[in-house]
């Protein structure tokens, strides 16, 4: 069974930046290292912000898809969040 079939999924949907990234941000803080969430949003900068945010917090982002409504990204927590 795939690891990504293992994460949680966050549904963002509906907010607006920064929000995604500040709740993304909240609960990875909550999570151990090496866990994955499914962050699912509607904000359209999030393709810009989500993978920004990955590269300055030190998660690894594992997939990113486009999907009806919105975008969908696969974050990896990293090990110094």
């Amino acid at each position: 069974m795939s690891l990504a079939k293992h994460a949680i999924t966050y549904d963002l949907k509906g907010l607006n930046c920064p929000l995604p990234v500040l709740k993304a941000r909240k609960r990875l803080a909550a999570m151990r290292p090496g866990s994955r969430l499914w962050l699912e949003t509607t904000d359209p900068l999030a393709v810009i912000d989500i993978p920004a945010f990955c590269a300055d917090a030190g998660h690894q982002l594992i997939e990113t898809a486009t999907v009806a409504g919105g975008h969908r990204f696969l974050v990896e927590r990293g090990s110094a969040a």
